[in-house]
């Protein structure tokens, strides 16, 4: 099946969305130690902000379902947003292991849960972008 104009821009802005992840966990490594909290604050709000920006797809989910579907997936949108404000409160090497582990948590649910959206196409590439930022946030936090 052809994929249409707006699949093939979603598909390319998430995998250059990869590209801030791997740039910071590689920087986390290659500047001087002084400059290793900016990085590091840099790669822990973007997964953070990543991270809430999933929580958000549940909330849209929620909003055009029927219920009783629609209280689950604006609880857990909601949720995943807290844990991820709790992160950047944290220092680095904490946050960015509990970033990975949310992003990770949050990829199970959505395999879980979006194809009851119909939204099983987006799966596969769902997990490829999931597998680049969990490492990233991992090497982050190993750089820290």
């Amino acid at each position: 099946m052809q994929k249409t104009t707006t699949e093939i821009l979603v598909q390319r802005l998430a995998y250059l969305g990869l590209l801030p992840y791997v740039l910071l966990a590689a920087l986390v490594w290659m500047v001087p130690a002084d400059l290793h909290p900016f990085i590091a604050i840099a790669l822990v709000g973007y997964a953070a902000v990543n991270a809430a920006f999933l929580g958000g797809i549940h909330w849209g989910i929620g909003l055009r379902m029927a219920a009783p579907t629609p209280r689950w997936h604006v609880g857990w949108g909601g949720l995943v947003m807290l844990v991820a404000w709790v992160a950047v409160v944290m220092p680095a090497y904490a946050g960015l292991p509990l970033l990975g582990l949310l992003l990770t948590v949050c990829c199970v649910v959505d395999h879980k849960t979006w194809p009851g959206a119909e939204l099983s196409a987006w799966l596969p590439m769902r997990l490829h972008t999931t597998v680049v930022a969990v490492l990233s946030c991992l090497l982050g936090a190993a750089g820290t």
